[in-house]
């Protein structure tokens, strides 16, 4: 199977400093990927190249086997309409929510339809009403964010993202700004997503959601992949010291057996 995402060889400076050093992934339809590291790994660099909010510095990203961007003079030019219309088959949800908190919950999941897509606003608020049932606040519709939970507010983000019909879902610690008896609430929507099939490349420091969700683990370090496997192999039988030292800092996450 062809994958549905395929990053080659991909670099990114900023300035003097390195940050992407070659790296190779490959995410095929329906896999959970999940990305570890420490801070500073490139983690959140990698999604927002694959979503292109940060432009690789070279490399290629492949959409279904079709490159992003076109060959000039030795080196890749992206034009705007390309990346707009790439954005829309690649949802990203955000360690911030970064809702309009002037507009309620339906009108938040229905905007970026209606502006970008060109849906008219009966069949955007028929979808929207549609992806806030499928993560569980639909009676929250007409409700503002201020009246909210932390958990609430990220899967309105996360039912924003689904309604652009995206092919691929880009999540970045997106329970990190959360109190930690929200996280549940977010985890178990994402979990239901990896269970209908959606393709999903998560950043996260929730070891459990890897283990048990994730199809596949790649770690991170100095902007490298150092280790790559299934959870079993990579959080359960590390190769790698430093992956090693990365889990025992994680003291709530026991290795199985």
């Amino acid at each position: 199977m062809q994958p549905i995402v395929q990053v080659q060889d991909l670099h990114k400076n900023f300035g003097s400093l390195e940050v992407l050093r070659g790296i190779d992934l490959d995410v095929t339809e329906g896999e959970t990927v999940v990305l570890l590291g420490s801070s500073g790994s490139g983690k959140s660099t990698l999604l927002r190249c694959i979503n292109f909010m940060e432009e690789p510095s070279s490399g290629i990203i492949r959409l279904h086997g079709k490159a992003v961007g076109q060959q000039r003079n030795g080196r890749t030019v992206y034009r705007g309409a390309e990346l707009c219309k790439l954005r829309t088959r690649i949802g990203m949800v955000f360690q911030h929510f970064n809702l309009f908190p002037h507009m309620t919950v339906l009108q938040n999941v229905m905007e970026g339809q209606v502006t970008v897509l060109r849906r008219s606003r009966e069949e955007a608020e028929a979808k929207a009403m549609k992806q806030l049932a499928r993560v569980g606040l639909d009676e929250k519709a007409r409700e503002f964010p201020a009246r909210l939970s932390g958990g609430q507010k990220q899967r309105v983000a996360i039912a924003r993202a689904l309604a652009m019909d995206p092919e691929v879902m880009l999540f970045d610690e997106v329970t990190s700004a959360l109190d930690p008896e929200l996280v549940g609430e977010v985890l178990k929507t994402m979990r239901q997503l990896a269970e209908e099939g959606m393709t999903m490349i998560c950043v996260t420091h929730e070891l459990g959601f890897a283990y048990h969700v994730a199809n596949r683990v790649t770690f991170l370090h100095q902007g490298q992949i150092l280790e790559e496997g299934t959870p079993q192999e990579v959080l359960g039988a590390p190769k790698a010291q430093r992956v090693r030292e990365f889990l025992e800092g994680h003291s709530l996450f026991k290795l199985p057996g």
